[in-house]
């Protein structure tokens, strides 16, 4: 019995030390950075949630192996079982870290893929973790890399699409032709803002919180447009005509106090960006002009339209502006039926 007293013992103080160091040690020490603002305190402790207590763990067993009196190649292959797990732990920690903090300068830099970029870093990590779990536990790699390569080679013909798919997004991330948050129209006249690439497609929220899913290939090689290039900031073109009886000087003056206000609303950092007007036709029934408004991105054109043509038509009417329509005099000629007996 007493050979079996010193291992479980270690076992024992292996996971009570684990217990401790995550419910107690791990999650005060945890507490206190986070209160204290330090950046990636919360990623760095979310990768290593539960890690502690598996490495005591780990630590128990290791000791229980060397303190128990097994056949020499019995201990080398438990001591490497440990080595591995702890490896893969090493490696887990490694991938949530990456994935973490890839995602924090996401955050801070507009239009980065959130998706792509992290799964590709943390399938990278993975992988390099499995090729140095194999060497370490005696497992020659050059032959998987080899074996890897000529296979490479048949997965991808298999996989051309899926391959294609994961480039076109690369590419299209690289060139900037589109970046999570950009508003773009399709061929097909489907629009919405970007939410996401993924290694397989860009997903594209409409106004009307639909979702379109659009394949990395197909988008890399069709004609669309993005209303985010080259800037944001667009210019609302709006055609307004006024009857032949209005002091152009006046409706000049009223439209653009107008469209300051609209724009105070919408759009207060461009007001530097004064709209204007221009007055271009002699129509049937209008002198036609065109306001010229800066607002901040494409859909504000929505709303900026909106709150121009109620303000306008309130304002004209209390400045007697007239905004002309079409009258047409109707002429009807009544039919006379004589009836011959």
């Amino acid at each position: 019995m007493m050979q079996w007293i010193r291992p479980l013992l270690f076992i024992l103080v292996g996971l009570l030390a684990g217990i401790i160091a995550e419910k107690i040690i791990f999650n005060k020490l945890g507490n206190i950075i986070t209160k204290k603002g330090i950046p990636g305190s919360e990623i760095i402790f979310s990768s290593l949630r539960r890690i502690p207590l598996i490495w005591f763990m780990l630590a128990g067993f290791f000791g229980a192996i060397l303190s128990y009196s097994l056949k020499e190649d019995v201990t080398a292959a438990l001591q490497k079982i440990i080595i591995a797990i702890f490896l893969f732990t090493v490696t887990l920690v490694l991938a949530r870290l990456a994935a973490g903090f890839v995602n924090l300068f996401i955050q801070r830099t507009e239009g980065v893929s959130a998706s792509l970029i992290s799964n590709l870093i943390k399938t990278t990590i993975f992988v390099l973790g499995a090729l140095i779990i194999f060497q370490t536990i005696g497992i020659e790699v050059t032959p998987i890399i080899t074996t890897l390569g000529i296979g490479g080679l048949a997965v991808g013909l298999a996989l051309q699409d899926t391959l294609a798919n994961l480039f076109s997004g690369f590419y299209l991330i690289l060139s900037k032709q589109a970046k999570t948050g950009d508003y773009i129209k399709l061929e097909g006249g489907e629009e919405g803002y970007i939410t996401d690439i993924t290694w397989r497609n860009i997903t594209i929220e409409e106004i009307s919180k639909n979702t379109i899913i659009v394949p990395n290939s197909k988008l890399a090689s069709a004609n669309f447009t993005n209303y985010h290039l080259p800037a944001k900031q667009l210019t609302l073109t709006m055609k307004i005509g006024v009857s032949y009886d209005s002091n152009l000087e006046e409706v000049e003056k009223i439209t653009v106090e107008v469209a300051k206000e609209v724009m105070q609303e919408i759009a207060p950092d461009l007001l530097e960006n004064e709209p204007f007007i221009r007055f271009h036709t002699f129509n049937d029934f209008s002198i036609d002009f065109t306001l010229y408004m800066r607002v901040a991105e494409y859909f504000d054109q929505r709303i900026g339209k909106h709150l121009l043509v109620k303000k306008l038509h309130k304002r004209y009417n209390q400045e007697g502006i007239l905004i002309p329509f079409p009258i047409r005099d109707i002429y009807m000629k009544e039919n006379t039926n004589t009836n011959i007996s």
